[in-house]
């Protein structure tokens, strides 16, 4: 599902609100994630899972073009894990 199929959904299924009012829920949505993990707090969706950050240590890398090695500096990176829920419902055998 894309962005726009997101807001699609939103706007015809609440006829009170706008396309442009749609969207900027979506952004709204999107924002907040964005803004609570680079706070390092967690972000739980019930049923849908659990978005994070972890911190990456600093390692050897190597330059695929030249072989030469570097140095790869540490960084947090996002994460998502898959609710239980979710996952067991992806993972229904022929129902």
């Amino acid at each position: 599902m894309k962005r726009v199929d997101m807001i699609r959904k939103i706007w015809e299924s609440n006829e009170d609100l706008s396309w442009e009012e749609s969207e900027r829920l979506v952004k709204l949505f999107f924002e907040e994630i964005k803004n609570a993990l680079s706070r390092d707090e967690r972000v739980e969706l019930r049923g849908l899972g659990v978005f994070g950050v972890r911190e990456r240590r600093g390692r050897k890398g190597r330059n695929p073009r030249t072989g030469d090695s570097v140095d790869v500096r540490p960084k947090r990176v996002p994460y998502f894990k898959v609710s239980r829920r979710l996952s067991k419902e992806m993972n229904k055998k022929g129902d």
